[in-house]
């Protein structure tokens, strides 16, 4: 089986060469999503409490272009800026998810990110 596209307006267009998420059998594999609000391709910064909403969303929309949901997700990276950031980054992952059946995750804290955000997340799922 070929690999198959999943592209969505209600996420944000890629800023370079890839894609938001390729589905290949029946693995969804999204790619690292920043806090950029897809109407308008500005940066949603204002606390990390919003900026990870927004990097949620952007997820959630995704998941939905491809007929998943957060339940699909088996596994989750994270990666900060600044550690001391993890608390509340994890308050609003947490919201998105029902503790007993949550992916696997790893945070990594890291020097830069693209556009230089706080935070960004990828996902594996599966259908």
């Amino acid at each position: 089986m070929s690999k198959k596209i999943i592209t969505t307006d209600n996420a944000p267009a890629p800023i370079g060469p890839y894609n938001q998420a390729v589905l290949k059998s029946n693995t969804l594999y999204i790619s690292g999503q920043i806090a950029l609000n897809p109407l308008t391709m500005e940066l949603v910064l204002d606390t990390i409490e919003l900026e990870t909403t927004q990097v949620m969303n952007n997820l959630k929309a995704i998941l939905e272009a491809s007929g998943m949901t957060f339940e699909n997700v088996v596994k989750s990276t994270i990666f900060i800026m600044d550690m001391s950031d993890f608390t509340a980054i994890n308050s609003v992952y947490g919201t998105f998810f029902d503790e007993k059946t949550a992916p696997a995750r790893e945070t990594v804290q890291v020097s830069c990110l693209p556009k230089n955000v706080n935070v960004e997340i990828s996902m594996i799922a599966i259908l």
